[in-house]
């Protein structure tokens, strides 16, 4: 059956649907029409406004029917709001459709459970849009030999009225959640949390920690409602930190210098147990368009028949993690 598919898709190229041009469907838009060996069919927003603008500046076709735009589609690409998540998802995937979805992965847990069993049932390509996997800055330490025993993050943003039907946690924190379960190799063991709602019906501020069964720890602070931005965090392990910065897009490392650390910058220190000599590191970061290069992941996966980058179980975990933290928001207590 793959290798019918994979032979079809040589020759004809992906076609793919867009669900949602709004603020962040018009970024992917931009972004497919310049993805190789993709053809971008169409999209659906119930939006008139936003419709009309999308058909005449991209010269692209407007369907009023999600399912008829998915009928003659290989993948979809859904960037509607949240609550539309679910919905959209299930359509394309009973349809036989890859589906590619921003973060979070649906409104609620029980939605987002449906949507996992779903797609391991369908065999078909689902991946989740969580963009800061594809930050250079990120990019440039994922090889590394990663395990942090603590962790320290702020995330910071000034106030917008976009995407503020949700919480700042599944607008901004779920982010960092994201990454930091994609690096910590163990299981959460307890979560406590404190948000206050300000701007909005929802905690607009909100300082977690996390707490592994390998005993790290990740503080959390996220914030819209902030009067400068800031996307850090800092990794602290065995002989070594490590700093992320994905707003600046760069990274750097401070550890202890071993016979592998050539040309780096390096000074000897005194400590009670002797001299050590650290080594400052700032990786060579590249310049990719992370939104771009999320998609064309996605492409990758269906076309070679390989995992993707952020699987359906990641935004699962991520989202999970999420909710657990708003739970202890919403009871103000700190247990198991």
């Amino acid at each position: 059956m793959w290798a019918v598919y994979l032979c079809t898709l040589i020759f004809n190229m992906l076609k793919v649907g867009v669900f949602g041009v709004g603020h962040l469907g018009k970024f992917h838009l931009n972004n497919w029409k310049d993805i190789q060996d993709v053809e971008l069919v169409g999209f659906y927003d119930p939006n008139d406004s936003a419709a009309q603008e999308v058909s005449e500046k991209y010269q692209l076709a407007r369907f009023l029917d999600p399912g008829v735009l998915m009928d003659i589609v290989d993948a979809v690409d859904i960037v509607a709001p949240t609550t539309h998540h679910h919905e959209l998802c299930r359509l394309a995937i009973r349809k036989g459709k890859h589906v590619f979805v921003e973060k979070p992965l649906a409104n609620t847990m029980e939605e987002a459970r449906e949507l996992v069993k779903l797609a391991k049932e369908s065999n078909l390509k689902f991946q989740v849009g969580h963009v800061e996997r594809f930050n250079p800055a990120f990019l440039s330490i994922k090889d590394l030999q990663l395990s942090p025993m603590f962790i320290e993050v702020h995330r910071l943003a000034e106030f917008n009225p976009r995407g503020t039907e949700v919480s700042v946690i599944l607008d901004l924190m779920i982010h960092d959640i994201d990454i930091i379960l994609s690096i910590v190799k163990s299981e959460v063991k307890t979560i406590s949390a404190s948000g206050v709602a300000v701007m909005t019906d929802t905690p607009d501020i909100a300082n977690v920690r996390i707490e592994f069964n390998n005993g790290c720890v990740a503080n959390l602070t996220s914030s819209r409602i902030s009067m400068k931005k800031m996307r850090k965090m800092r990794l602290f392990q065995k002989d070594a930190y490590i700093g992320i910065d994905f707003l600046a897009k760069k990274s750097e490392i401070i550890k202890l210098k071993t016979p592998q650390d050539v040309d780096v910058f390096s000074f000897d220190l005194e400590t009670p147990h002797g001299t050590k000599t650290i080594a400052i590191a700032q990786p060579i970061t590249i310049e990719v368009n992370a939104i771009r290069m999320e998609l064309e992941k996605f492409r990758d996966a269906i076309v070679t028949n390989t995992p993707p980058v952020v699987s359906e179980v990641d935004g699962f975990r991520a989202m999970d993690v999420a909710h657990q933290i708003l739970l202890k928001i919403k009871n103000n207590s700190v247990t198991s």
